[in-house]
């Protein structure tokens, strides 16, 4: 850790981007979030702070450096908070500045769950308060939505898209009025400025849950910021001699103790609505006239088919089998019955097999015999799926996929994915089970198309019939088509697909995965009076999580 940070500290210098060396960077992090973590590696997590606290400012970044959500950060690194709600935080040192450097514009959005939604009032309504009572310095996570291209999505089950309902939405388009009441809110608070850094704020009560801040210097500057932390009931106040009219869960700005420049629940700004236009495939069109060219497509194999598959005693942990260099792990077992065995004559068969996730395939003899599929909330799954067995040698293949990889909370490297047991042959009528776990397994690292580099390279195994294969696992699809003209956001539309991964160009988009929808948690209507959490302002029920996948970074190729 002090030879990578050590390193990214060296590079900013050799290019003079510190403030100290006359650049833009006023700030360096170490750490992120640790603290809410922390406890559950007790003492030692007191020592790793104190040392990665002096690693830092060993650095001489000539910069302050800040922990966020750190309370015990030592001095002289300021603890910062992140959060939806940073107003009643305090640093641990008088002299540190209260900074929030994360104030989340909305939440994150996983495959089969709802979309998150954070009214713009809320987020007006924090970002008034913290200035209110003394904040000084507001970063926002997310201003700017983004694409997890490639695999880099975590979670697991986060989508491609970290859109974030962002102010710029994940294709830089305003999001209105989010944005627009946003930088309202934002040019209030400057008017607000020469105030707000001359002196301290004293707050008084005008009533239940009503309360004026204000910032007054002896030289006659005067910024005040009314409240009304109460979510039920508007109120009518009194202050200064004049009566202002405060809608619940809102903050007004007067920069002069006068006049209102903003309230948070007031908008002003126009609600505009993005839409993408399609430009579908059209069959009855011929190849020339339509933006595709035609499909083709490859059948993945089932099972093992790659020569570096190797043999193992017992079932293997995924990610660090596959050292996450694929989501795909194969799991191979052959067996030999002769028909009479115990749980064979126990009526009909099925197999068992508990995974620590994500997502599981069987297949019994090259069919696919059933599959299971987690979820953000809960990625390990379980299957129960009958199955028919035939005298002779039968083929287990259990192909095991990731979503993502866990990136947060306390030892999340140590959680692991993949078949993990048991994996038992059941007899229907009276339970009889024999359990194949220890059994001698082949495993094969990713699909047979990575290894080939199907989304890079041309091959001769692309077959090309009026046809496409629909409904089924294991296929690859090629097309080619003309990028639109414009210079307008352009993205995919999965509407119809399973899931997968995409490639244009060569380059990876990311993950689709638009079957998995969504089937309750939504809201008719989003009240953004009271604290706000991520499931309280839920849509797209009944929708794919995730519709379309942008790749307009590579349209030029």
């Amino acid at each position: 850790m002090k030879r990578f940070t050590a390193k990214i500290v060296n590079l900013m210098k050799q290019e003079n981007l510190y403030a100290s060396q006359g650049g833009p960077i006023i700030l360096s992090q170490i750490e992120n979030e640790y603290g809410d973590i922390d406890s559950a590696y007790g003492e030692s997590a007191k020592t790793y702070i104190s040392w990665a606290a002096s690693m830092a400012v060993s650095l001489d970044t000539g910069v302050p450096w800040v922990m966020c959500q750190q309370s015990d950060a030592p001095n002289p690194i300021i603890n910062t908070c992140n959060g939806f709600y940073c107003d009643q935080f305090t640093p641990n040192s008088n002299y540190k500045p209260k900074m929030w450097t994360e104030n989340w514009s909305g939440w994150f959005s996983s495959f089969g769950d709802p979309v998150p939604h954070r009214p713009v009032e809320d987020v007006a309504f924090s970002t008034a308060r913290f200035y209110q009572l003394g904040g000084s310095f507001l970063n926002y996570y997310m201003y700017h939505g983004g694409t997890n291209f490639g695999r880099t999505s975590g979670g697991p089950f986060i989508t491609t898209s970290y859109d974030y309902d962002a102010p710029i939405d994940e294709y830089g388009l305003l999001r209105q009025p989010k944005w627009g009441h946003l930088k309202d809110i934002h040019n209030a608070i400057k008017l607000c400025e020469e105030a707000l850094v001359a002196t301290d704020p004293k707050t008084n009560s005008l009533g239940p849950h009503l309360e004026a801040t204000v910032y007054k210097t002896e030289l006659g500057l005067c910024a005040a910021f009314l409240a009304n932390v109460g979510n039920q009931s508007d109120a009518t106040v009194k202050f200064n001699g004049n009566s202002y009219q405060l809608p619940a869960w809102s903050v007004s700005i007067l920069p002069d103790c006068k006049t209102v420049a903003v309230n948070t629940a007031k908008i002003s700004s126009m609600a505009t609505i993005s839409k993408f236009v399609s430009q579908p495939l059209n069959d009855d069109i011929t190849a020339s006239d339509s933006i595709f060219s035609g499909w083709s497509w490859i059948n993945e194999p089932v099972g093992i088919s790659s020569n570096s598959a190797f043999t193992k005693l017992g079932l293997l942990e995924q990610i660090n089998t596959t050292a996450d260099l694929s989501d795909y792990l194969w799991y191979s077992l052959s067996i030999e019955t002769k028909g009479d065995e115990l749980f064979q004559k126990d009526g009909s068969q099925a197999i068992h097999v508990d995974s620590l996730g994500h997502g599981l395939y069987a297949f019994i003899n090259g069919e696919l015999a059933g599959s299971v599929i987690g979820s953000y909330s809960n990625p390990n799954v379980s299957l129960d799926v009958p199955i028919s067995l035939i005298p002779g040698n039968n083929k287990i293949d259990l192909l095991s996929l990731t979503v993502g990889l866990q990136n947060y909370g306390a030892y999340y490297d140590k959680r692991g994915a993949g078949v993990a047991g048991p994996v038992q042959l059941k007899g229907l009528q009276n339970g009889t089970t024999i359990d194949l776990s220890s059994k001698l397994w082949t495993y094969q690292i990713g699909l047979r198309g990575e290894e080939l580099g199907l989304s890079t390279v041309s091959s001769s195994r692309w077959v090309s019939q009026p046809t496409l294969p629909k409904n089924q696992p294991l296929v690859w699809y090629r097309t080619t088509f003309d990028a639109p003209t414009g210079s307008s956001p352009v993205a995919l539309d999965f509407t119809g697909m399973g899931k997968g991964q995409a490639w244009i160009n060569g380059q990876s988009i990311g993950r689709y995965w638009p079957r998995y929808t969504a089937k309750n948690g939504c809201t008719d209507s989003c009240n953004y009076r009271g604290s706000f959490s991520p499931s309280r302002c839920m849509k797209n029920c009944g929708k794919p999580t995730q519709q379309f996948c942008t790749w307009d970074s590579f349209s030029n190729s």
